[in-house]
């Protein structure tokens, strides 16, 4: 599970490791429209949600779309140059369904990209096909991991083409959208620590013209934006290519749409590697699975201060955590009563810091900026932070991985429409929790009054002819805290579970731990798993 921050100023943190393209946490406060929207339609109204509970007809659709697909297969081509992806990396099209309980109705095309195994012909296995998180989150950098010549991937990438796509509503494959970029990314925002009711007011009326503003630019959309249905695409893609069976990397959100692969489709899994678990449980998609986030929030944005005051005679924040929170709680209240530069308060504040507790690569580049701002320099913190209403393509990006994002979360599964069940959850947890939890659940409630049919998740289960899934999580993570992963260990009946021990980083797959990255290769290599769960030390504390 993954939320996205707004595109930065540039010389702001960007991707953190190889393992993120667009898909860090997500604004912290919900934009508004730009104008006034209708009232979302009433329950009459609202255009069906595809039913997959039953799932046979949307099975015998899946069916149909991927028969069709590896007949047709891509036609792959040089990408176009506004992809900005470099030679060799080609680029195609796969058609899909809008709904697969109508295979034959309206299709939306899904981009792809590839770039073949660089072993011989001998050594290639197939295509591995990645999924970065989100939901909202593009795959299409996937293969640049060859031409970047990272040295993580460099024996998966001799047997595998790696494949990326955007799914379904993101980037180039049928894009929606909720609001106008550049309203999106408008700041300051509104503090997402409210001071009264008329505050929690104002943010509702904010949540739900967000989730108008989608019904109104989208609606044809979002009764198909799920993760089945992204999950029936995969296997219509895995079709197009000429795979029998798929061979699979998710990473955050992406370990989600692999495990409802593997239960919709559990004999087409040739091998699948999940990094950084949602919790596939029923209960937890999706409410209670942000309300854990804010509390695992908390746990690692303090790993992140006792790091900085260890290092103290670098950054100059405190040479204590208590020290160190001081700061920030000084800086947060500056913002509040006068926006920095103009345009970062406390929700544009969080959007930049909530990358430490998200990944340890941007521990030092958050820690520096803050430390040039303590010493006087309050432009590297206006970089950082405030958005680039110059970058047009960077905000559209931006404002559609949110929109996505919503959609998805929004129709997966149902959620509290009472405002009480919020406020007493968020209240609560913002006592001993208060790093993200506002922000997080301002984000969130759209869904409340979201204007089409929720779903039942899926019931996330071995199936038939499903081989051993490698999952590899570490113990601290933040966004998708470490219960997620045994769960779904537990639920994936022969799996194998890789913990990297006192470690927090989102993302584990992408970092250098021989410990992890020798298993991750043995087994796509190989198929082979250890015959019992292994504990990892942790990758290398990033240094000043």
């Amino acid at each position: 599970m993954r939320k996205r921050t707004l595109r930065r100023r540039a010389g702001a943190l960007g991707t953190a490791g190889a393992l993120v393209t667009t898909t860090l946490i997500a604004g912290s406060v919900t934009a508004s429209t730009a104008s006034a929207q209708p009232a979302a339609p009433t329950a009459s109204e609202r255009p069906a949600a595809p039913a997959w509970h039953g799932q046979d007809r949307e099975a015998r659709g899946a069916a149909v779309a991927a028969a069709r697909a590896a007949r047709a297969g891509i036609d792959w081509r040089d990408c176009p140059a506004d992809w900005n992806l470099p030679k060799p990396i080609q680029c195609g099209w796969v058609t899909v369904p809008l709904d697969y309980a109508k295979p034959n109705g309206k299709q939306i095309r899904l981009a792809v990209d590839r770039i073949d195994n660089t072993g011989t012909k001998d050594e290639r296995q197939g295509a591995l096909i990645y999924n970065p998180g989100g939901p909202g989150g593009s795959g299409l950098r996937f293969p640049t991991r060859v031409t970047n010549k990272n040295a993580v991937w460099a024996k998966a990438a001799r047997a595998y083409d790696f494949v990326g796509f955007d799914p379904r509503g993101v980037g180039k494959s049928a894009p929606i959208s909720c609001v106008d970029p550049q309203e999106f990314v408008k700041a300051p925002k509104m503090d997402p620590v409210p001071d009264s009711e008329a505050d929690k007011l104002a943010q509702r009326k904010l949540a739900r013209e967000y989730a108008e503003g989608c019904y109104e630019r989208s609606g044809a959309m979002l009764p198909h934006m799920t993760t089945p249905n992204t999950a029936r695409d995969l296997d219509v893609i895995r079709a197009a290519l000429g795979e029998k069976k798929l061979n699979y990397l998710g990473v955050s959100y992406g370990t989600y749409l692999g495990a409802v692969y593997g239960t919709l489709f559990p004999g087409h899994v040739r091998r699948m590697v999940v990094d950084s678990v949602v919790n596939p449980s029923r209960e937890k998609i999706w409410y209670e699975a942000n309300l854990d986030q804010d509390v695992a929030f908390e746990i690692r944005w303090q790993d992140w201060q006792d790091w900085v005051a260890k290092n103290d005679a670098t950054f100059h924040l405190g040479d204590t955590r208590a020290e160190v929170q001081a700061q920030w709680l000084k800086l947060r209240a500056t913002a509040k009563e006068n926006p920095i530069g103009g345009v970062v308060g406390p929700a544009e504040l969080i959007g930049f810091f909530q990358s430490a507790p998200y990944y340890d690569s941007a521990w030092v580049s958050v820690a520096t900026v803050f430390s040039k701002y303590v010493a006087g320099d309050t432009q590297a913190l206006v970089d950082a932070a405030a958005p680039d209403l110059s970058d047009t393509a960077g905000n559209a990006a931006s404002e559609n991985g949110n929109a996505v994002y919503t959609a998805v979360e929004c129709a997966d599964a149902k959620w509290p429409t009472d405002w009480r069940t919020w406020d007493r959850d968020n209240t609560r947890l913002h006592q001993d929790h208060p790093f993200l939890t506002w922000s997080n659940a301002w984000m969130n409630l759209p869904c409340a009054t979201w204007p089409v049919q929720q779903n039942t998740p899926v019931d996330v289960k071995t199936g038939k002819g499903l081989p051993p899934v490698l999952i590899v999580q570490s113990e601290r993570d933040a966004a998708t805290p470490y219960g997620g992963a045994v769960e779904l260990h537990q639920r994936f009946k022969g799996s194998r579970l890789i913990t990297e021990r006192d470690a927090g980083s989102h993302g584990v797959t992408g970092l250098v731990n021989p410990c992890v990255n020798d298993r991750v290769d043995t087994y796509l290599l190989t198929g082979e798993v250890d015959s019992r769960d292994v504990t990892c030390a942790p990758h290398a504390t990033p240094k000043p």
